[in-house]
């Protein structure tokens, strides 16, 4: 971009402090070296700062980690290769309030010049409303799909009975009549007949079997639309998900990502379901502690794999349900409906990948789930 080769006027100047007085979404302007200039009267109400206490401070101050230690960095390598990422594109992510807590955002930067000054104009839009009323419509779509799978699981259970009514009545049969040709002392004819009766009942129990491992495929049959997807931003769409109302419940959030396990070849949809779930179970987990962070982290593992690890500061899972917990129908919840883990495992899973979890560090639990690498893919 050319630089102009005249000042702006104080006419310009005024103008800008209009434009702030009165913009609706919050607009944050910063210099080259990500120092703020201009703070509007929608971002002090949104961030909780007066413009007086932000001007000349680095905007990363409004950022969450790991964003925050990252802006510099992306500043400067914008300024060297020109190369935009978000600046004129646009993003969901994550913004931070003073007293510390976070709130997902939708956040468009525009580049402009101010003189002979270059200057960066940020406009943030609030997504929390937004988020929330999602969530009430997921929740209504919820409640609908359980009706219908309440539904299709009373048809299925009504079609598998009639399938397996007849091998399993052939069997016990044909055991019955092998028990009855063994109650006397049976001759080398009826031992035959014994043995053939017992052939028989094995048939049928692998016909059994059969039918039950054809309906399993079916259900589980379906494919995926996998690409290579930055980890960083999966995370910061599913946490402005995820964490609306967690400001509400005090939860502290600590993010750490590692940069080199940003990339995975996933199906973007799927693994969003997957940390959307693992998040919310953990912010329930923590809703009787007194203690409530949350800490989510990434990193690179061998055989090209990633790992995630979602961690509470919860009661941690009952033993009783542990050893099956990602089992359908199993919760530790008082009113899951047991599906959601069982769910994760089998997208984790369906990615080449698997899904566990130990107790935390600080008494609570931690879920990890791995994925494959998106380096070799790029």
């Amino acid at each position: 971009m050319d630089q102009p080769s005249s000042e702006q006027g104080p006419e310009a100047e005024a103008h800008l402090r209009s434009i702030l007085a009165t913009v609706p979404d919050a607009m944050v302007v910063i210099d080259e070296h990500g120092s703020i200039l201009s703070f509007s009267a929608a971002a002090e109400k949104m961030f909780d700062y007066r413009e007086d206490e932000v001007v000349g401070r680095n905007v990363k101050m409004l950022m969450p980690s790991p964003d925050r230690e990252r802006h510099d960095q992306y500043l400067t390598n914008y300024l060297t290769t020109g190369k935009r990422k978000i600046i004129g594109i646009g993003r969901v992510t994550t913004g931070l309030h003073r007293d510390g807590s976070t709130f997902p955002m939708e956040l468009s930067v525009g580049e402009a010049w101010l003189g002979k000054r270059r200057i960066f104009t940020g406009f943030i839009r609030d997504l929390t409303e937004r988020q929330q009323t999602l969530l009430r419509l997921q929740d209504l779509q919820s409640e609908l799909a359980h009706v219908g799978r309440v539904s299709e699981m009373g048809t299925l259970a009504s079609s598998l009975a009639h399938e397996l009514n007849q091998p399993l009545t052939a069997v016990a049969t044909y055991c019955e009549s092998a028990r009855d040709l063994l109650e006397n002392d049976p001759d080398a004819e009826t031992l035959a007949m014994v043995r053939e009766a017992l052939d028989e009942a094995a048939g049928q129990a692998v016909r059994a079997g059969q039918i039950v491992r054809r309906l399993r495929d079916f259900m589980s049959n379906g494919e995926m639309e996998r690409r290579v997807e930055s980890l960083q931003r999966l995370m910061n769409e599913a946490n402005a998900l995820a964490l609306v109302g967690s400001r509400e419940h005090g939860i502290d959030v600590q993010l750490s990502l590692d940069s080199r396990a940003d990339l995975v070849f996933v199906d973007r949809i799927q693994v969003q379901q997957v940390l959307v779930n693992l998040i919310r179970n953990a912010i329930d987990a923590m809703m009787d502690s007194t203690v409530r962070c949350l800490a989510i982290r990434t990193s690179r593992e061998a055989d090209d794999l990633v790992r995630v690890t979602i961690e509470d500061t919860g009661s941690g899972i009952n033993e009783a349900v542990a050893p099956q917990l990602f089992q359908p129908f199993v919760t530790s919840k008082q009113n899951g409906m047991g599906i959601g883990l069982s769910i994760c495992r089998t997208i984790v899973e369906a990615h080449g990948g698997r899904i566990w979890f130990e107790q935390g560090s600080n008494g609570g639990t931690a879920f990890h789930f791995t994925l494959p690498s998106g380096d070799t893919k790029a």
